[in-house]
């Protein structure tokens, strides 16, 4: 029985209680450490207790009694409590985390874990829904793939295994939980603890005057003289850029590309090495050869023997091109120094600008007064407006976990209310590295047939505001943005009926698709003129200017390409191996992408140990995903190319048949209906202008 003490600790908790806030939102500003426990054990204890309805339910297993069972008697007000925590936490560990945060992910992640292998493992509740799964009502389309979708996340966790091999799936389940999120706090903290402290003006020489006040303004903020420059891209990508210190460049990158491997306790690779050899050992425990080989059964790709296709595909259409393309930067590096010169990676950068500026007379620092913050938001609201016909309007009365962070309603072309967008746009000490999309409320329709409106957030790490300027982005920046607002709207249209299979969830190589899809507009002349003003002037960007930009885009296109596929074969030697993994990580990792690398790989350096994505993230044998989606995405906007890149008829086809429909079917046939056709990889070899069309 619960103390009193329990029952107001509860009452004061506002995961348990409606949020009473605009939309529902959470109330970050009333929540506090302890609530998060709190919600955890209650949440945990509430899902047990349904688990134990359903599974002594005499009554026929049914789709509705064991799928799709909620309890009615506890009313509208019994939230999802694990889950409305879970999301929550999570969240605010990628942006907002501080060492007592940290603290408690450690102790609650092998709780959380254990409960839901207790969950996936229990017989009982198993057997119903393999009963369910065998004999079955006539199911719609939608309920017909929630039934698969739950049967094989059954099978996928283990419920066929003995007890001995269950034992041995939440063992090792848990360890994994466990060392993804050490990966990831030693990441944050190894990425946080460098600083480049300059304090003489002359090691500035060749930094724009962005970059100077940008690393000002952070050593104002430490009460230090000169300037800070980090390993946030915002800070680091200009400093390797511009700077003519190659021995300051040279720290920075050796900084940057040595994060897990140093000799402290934030050293990753032994937790790299074990996190493969638990995602192999699952993997055939459940049967499969290979993690990569039960990983692809649910993906488009299907197969390895299809992604690594994808690869050599790409590989010999796009090589030759790179080559060229590091020769001339080499070049133009001995031209500028000598022909003794040997260009080592942390030069790459900037020659390759210097060669970029002298092909096309452009470079990122002449587009920022462009690009500034504000309007950029107007210009990517507008594009939605445009294409969909939704519309944004700030609302400061939504609680936001950070003065950074901005909250908007979300309206539909009929003005209904569609969804609540957050975007937390700065670098910060609590904030990971990187840009992504999540939610803190997915879409869903109840029983009583309300639609449950999302809650989705964009999370990136831009060019801060200075006391001299405002927030000034770069096109990569203006990109990012596009992609992870991509990520928004396939969240934001989502209209299913069950939330497991609504906005986002589905496939990890489709998943990409309107994400990458969105990319596509950064570059068109016709989106660049309706919001890239000069922030100080007020003059349109020229057209002459915007040429420029479209000339450029593919420059280095090939010799980026092969970095993604380089860290795709990466990826995937990691996750094909059939026995134990023992073999030193840094060196195993430069004979991984060799096929792919075409420049000088330096022996002490190690991207393993920082790549969350495939170690830490939901990417481990899913990183090809990037460049499957690509074939996707050019495919799909040469469409909009050929009806116009604003045809309103085109998007909401992209919005009724992929954007709305979630996970609710087979990926390639949400993709037929609206292209009509099976992609090839021939709008990608154009748009790369590797092909000519």
């Amino acid at each position: 029985m619960a103390t009193q003490d329990n029952k107001n600790s509860i009452a004061n908790n506002p995961f348990f209680n409606d949020y009473s806030t605009p939309h529902n939102t959470v109330p970050f500003h009333l929540i506090k450490l302890e609530h998060y426990e709190e919600a955890f054990m209650e949440g945990m204890k509430r899902e047990k207790e349904e688990l134990d309805k359903i599974i002594n339910n005499e009554e026929e297993p049914t789709f509705d009694n064991t799928i799709i069972y909620k309890d009615e008697t506890k009313g509208e007000h019994y939230y999802d409590l694990l889950g409305r925590a879970s999301t929550v936490f999570s969240c605010m560990l990628g942006a907002e985390t501080n060492d007592d945060l940290d603290a408690l992910a450690q102790k609650m992640s092998p709780l959380l874990t254990q409960h839901a292998n207790d969950m996936q493992l229990n017989e009982k509740l198993f057997k119903r829904i393999k009963h369910v799964y065998e004999h079955h009502r006539e199911l719609t389309p939608e309920e017909a793939t929630l039934l698969q979708k739950v049967y094989d996340g059954f099978v996928r966790s283990g419920a066929l295994l003995n007890e001995e091999g269950k034992e041995q799936f939440r063992r090792l389940s848990e360890e994994a939980s466990l060392l993804s999120l050490q990966f990831s706090q030693n990441l944050l903290k190894e990425n946080k603890a460098f600083e480049l402290h300059l304090t003489n003006e002359e090691d500035l020489d060749g930094l724009p005057e962005s970059a100077r006040q940008m690393a000002a303004h952070a050593a104002q903020e430490q009460d230090k003289e000169g300037w800070i420059f980090t390993l946030d891209f915002p800070s680091y990508s200009p400093f390797l850029t511009y700077s003519t210190k190659r021995e300051l460049r040279e720290k920075l990158y050796m900084a940057k590309n040595t994060e897990g491997i140093h000799d402290n306790p934030e050293n990753n690779l032994a937790i790299c090495t074990r996190l493969i050899n638990i995602r192999r050992e699952l993997a055939q425990l459940l049967g499969h050869e290979t993690y990569a080989d039960y990983v692809l059964e649910h993906r488009m790709a299907s197969s390895v023997k299809n992604v690594y296709k994808l690869f050599n595909d790409l590989i010999s259409a796009y090589k030759p091109q790179a080559i060229k393309e590091l020769k001339e930067v080499e070049q133009l590096a001995k031209e500028m120094e000598g022909d003794a010169f040997e260009m080592q990676p942390w030069d790459f950068g900037y020659y390759s600008h210097k060669l970029q500026l002298q092909k096309y007379n452009i470079d990122s620092e002449m587009l920022r007064p462009y690009f500034e913050l504000s309007k950029v938001i107007e210009g990517v609201f507008g594009l939605a407006n445009r294409l969909y016909g939704i519309s944004f309007k700030e609302n400061n009365e939504i609680p936001v976990y950070h003065q950074d962070v901005k909250a908007y309603d979300v309206f539909d072309a009929d003005g209904s209310y569609l969804a609540v967008f957050y975007a937390d746009f700065h670098p910060r000490k609590g904030k990971q590295g990187g840009a992504w999309m999540t939610e803190f409320q997915g879409q869903w329709i109840t029983r009583k047939g309300e639609n449950v409106r999302p809650h989705v957030s964009v999370v990136m790490n831009f060019t801060k505001p200075t006391p001299q300027k405002p927030a000034l982005l770069t096109l990569g920046e203006v990109e990012t943005f596009l992609h992870e607002f991509g990520h928004s709207l396939h969240g934001m249209f989502a209209n299913t009926r069950f939330g497991s299979l609504s906005g986002t969830n589905v496939w990890w190589d489709f998943v990409e698709l309107p994400s990458q899809f969105m990319e596509n507009y950064a570059t068109e002349k016709e989106f660049l003129r309706t919001f890239a003003y000069h922030f100080e002037s007020g003059e349109p960007i020229p057209d002459e200017l915007i040429d420029r930009i479209i000339k450029s885009k593919n420059y280095l296109s090939a010799y980026g390409c092969l970095r993604q596929v380089s860290l795709g074969l990466l990826d995937m030697a990691y996750y094909t191996q059939k026995d134990e993994f023992k073999e030193d990580i840094i060196t195993f990792e430069k004979d991984a992408w060799k096929d792919a690398i075409i420049t000088k790989q330096l022996p002490n350096t190690c991207m393993t140990t920082q790549f969350s994505h495939i170690i830490s993230g939901g990417y481990a044998a899913g990183y090809y995903s990037y460049k499957w989606a690509e074939v996707l995405d050019a495919d799909a906007f040469s469409l909009f190319k050929k009806n116009g890149i604003f045809d309103k008829n085109t998007a909401l086809s992209f919005r009724e048949n992929i954007l709305s429909k979630g996970g609710t079917e087979h990926p390639m046939t949400l993709y037929k209906r609206f292209r009509g056709q099976e992609p090839t990889i021939d709008a990608l070899l154009e748009r790369n202008g590797i092909k000519k069309n």
